[in-house]
């Protein structure tokens, strides 16, 4: 294990472990933790899941939850018997299940063409309580879709590697980040902290380290930012070799929070980055030119990751 830096004070207040095992912080920000000794119930918050689905997962929820909800309903109309349903096409059971199924997909969503109504108690009963259940679905259905349509989100894409270049007159830790929204964001600060491993005792534990940026704040988040940490006497990564980087066990935790001006809210987003997503020796390359009439800039998001391959002096 490389010697720590005993010259950086730890890290008290991360809120992490050091007896933790695997990544603290997933690519996509979320906390790399799974909860037991509680039931599945209160175990997760389901509108913050449905909220923090990607898009397709979410359509697709919806879509096959309101096929089966229709099925099931379909099924028991037709256990009933379809006598109790008029307006039947009875040319084949196929063709009868096909008809009580749309029957059911009408009734759920009030829509009711007419051609098909129930006759009975029983049936009417059951139709009452399907457009009953369709309401509130449809009820939840569109708060879930307002609140993932108006939640505010920071709209960052990080780069998927750090790399560590040559800085001044030594080298640094450097990654980048932009806005890939037409969002407004101001007041954009970022959190470094790092995770390193450290042998005590015979038994491995990571210690956590706050890394300076030497740029903590900016005051208008338009353009890409790359974020340096100088690596000096004040960093825990101070002598590191490129085989130190290799061989240690780092994780680097990111948070950014930025101000978004047309909801008036804070926004929050968070990354991390592991030893293998550090390449040692290298830069990034530009990402935004001036237009041909060079009235606008632009910025090719595509290229957050092109970097080229540079020497260190160690």
């Amino acid at each position: 294990m490389r010697k720590l830096n005993l010259k950086i004070k730890e890290e008290n207040d991360s809120g992490f472990s050091a007896v933790a095992s695997g990544r603290f912080t997933n690519k996509d920000g979320r906390y790399n933790v799974k909860k037991k000794g509680i039931n599945v119930f209160d175990k997760y918050s389901w509108y913050h899941t449905f909220l923090l689905l990607p898009r397709f997962k979410f359509i697709g929820v919806l879509v096959i939850a309101y096929i089966i909800a229709n099925l099931v309903f379909a099924s028991i109309y037709y256990a009933i018997g379809i006598e109790h349903l008029t307006g039947i096409d009875k040319s084949s059971p196929i063709q009868e299940f096909i008809d009580v199924f749309f029957f059911s997909a009408q009734t759920f969503t009030t829509v009711g063409y007419g051609r098909i109504a129930p006759v009975g108690a029983l049936a009417s009963f059951v139709a009452t309580f399907e457009a009953f259940l369709g309401l509130l679905g449809f009820a939840i259905a569109t708060g879930l879709f307002y609140g993932r349509f108006s939640r505010p989100r920071a709209f960052l894409k990080f780069s998927d590697i750090a790399v560590i270049a040559p800085f001044e007159d030594g080298k640094a830790l450097m990654f980048r980040v932009a806005p890939f929204k037409n969002n407004l964001l101001s007041e954009a600060e970022v959190t470094i902290s790092a995770a390193l491993e450290e042998e005590i005792n015979g038994k491995l534990e990571s210690k956590f380290y706050l890394l300076e940026p030497k740029l903590k704040k900016i005051n208008t988040f338009s353009l890409n930012w790359t974020i340096v940490h100088k690596i000096d006497s004040n960093s825990p990564f101070y002598e590191y070799t490129e085989e130190d980087f290799k061989n240690s066990d780092i994780e680097l935790i990111i948070m950014i929070k930025a101000f978004d001006e047309v909801f008036a809210n804070t926004v929050v987003q968070r990354t991390s980055y592991i030893s293998p997503e550090i390449i040692y020796g290298a830069k990034f390359l530009p990402m935004y030119h001036s237009s041909e009439d060079q009235k606008t800039t632009i910025l090719d998001l595509d290229k957050i990751n092109f970097h080229q391959k540079v020497s260190i002096d160690n």
